[in-house]
């Protein structure tokens, strides 16, 4: 009788045995698992997810107002893109138009072409036509001095996207240095160089002069497309004037 209640503890201690190291093995299995679809889940994070994470991580103070440069400065941007597409006319065209009206039905025909046609190379058009009856030298002084306002127009506002370029990774860098003045704030407050304790925050600092950096560089590729667009524009315009100053001298003989 003891032999069978010995045989009978020792298959249950092994039963028992069995079934804890069934549960253990199980319940590191699903930790396991768990923790691979967590590292999954986040290595699958896109592109929009990450930014947003890195962007709150970096805190609302300084990159609010980096994002703000960003805003404003697109917004300027897509404004004046739009307004110099629309500026941007077929010039050759417009002086063969105006000259056929200046043969056939003189200047006030060729005014009205002007008047049909936009862009800014017909307003300077116009600007001459208007004073050609007095003399040449006073159509050319109108064509100059038009030009200028024309190329005020066309450069209005341009200023506002350098400031935005410059002003973003200043305030990034400015971010970066009062977050690193926090993580030394920290050590001297914990008496103890741990790098635990700084890292956090030596990486939030840092996210404000990548953000910075980042915004800077967008801004600065559609500066440097409108300043480019606006180069073409004037030397049109320049050439355009020449054209049209030889034909008021050609249609005064």
């Amino acid at each position: 009788m003891k032999r069978l209640f010995s045989i009978l503890a020792i298959v249950s201690c092994m039963a028992f045995g069995n079934v804890n190291a069934n549960a253990l093995t199980a319940s590191a299995t699903t930790t396991t698992t768990t923790v691979i679809q967590e590292e999954a889940a986040a290595e699958n994070l896109g592109f929009h997810q990450e930014l947003k994470k890195r962007f709150i991580e970096g805190g609302p103070g300084f990159m609010g107002i980096v994002l703000l440069c960003l805003i404003l400065g697109l917004a300027i941007a897509i404004e004046r893109i739009i307004f110099l597409n629309l500026s941007t006319s077929n010039s050759k065209k417009l002086i063969a138009n105006v000259e056929d009206a200046l043969n056939s039905g003189g200047v006030e025909a060729a005014k009205e072409v002007c008047r049909n046609t936009k862009g800014p190379v017909a307003s300077i058009f116009y600007q001459g036509l208007d004073r050609a009856d007095e003399d040449i030298d006073a159509a050319e002084k109108a064509v100059v001095a038009y030009g200028g306002v024309q190329m005020g127009q066309l450069e209005k506002n341009v200023s506002w996207i350098s400031l935005f370029i410059a002003l973003a990774p200043m305030l990034g860098f400015m971010g970066t240095v009062i977050g690193m003045i926090q993580a030394f704030d920290k050590i001297q407050a914990a008496g103890d160089m741990q790098p635990s304790l700084v890292a956090g925050g030596i990486k939030v600092a840092l996210l404000t002069t990548v953000f910075g950096l980042i915004v800077a560089i967008i801004l600065q590729i559609f500066y440097n497309y409108i300043i480019a667009k606006i180069d073409s524009i004037v030397n049109d315009m320049e050439d355009a004037s020449i054209s049209l100053m030889d034909l008021l001298v050609k249609h005064k003989k």
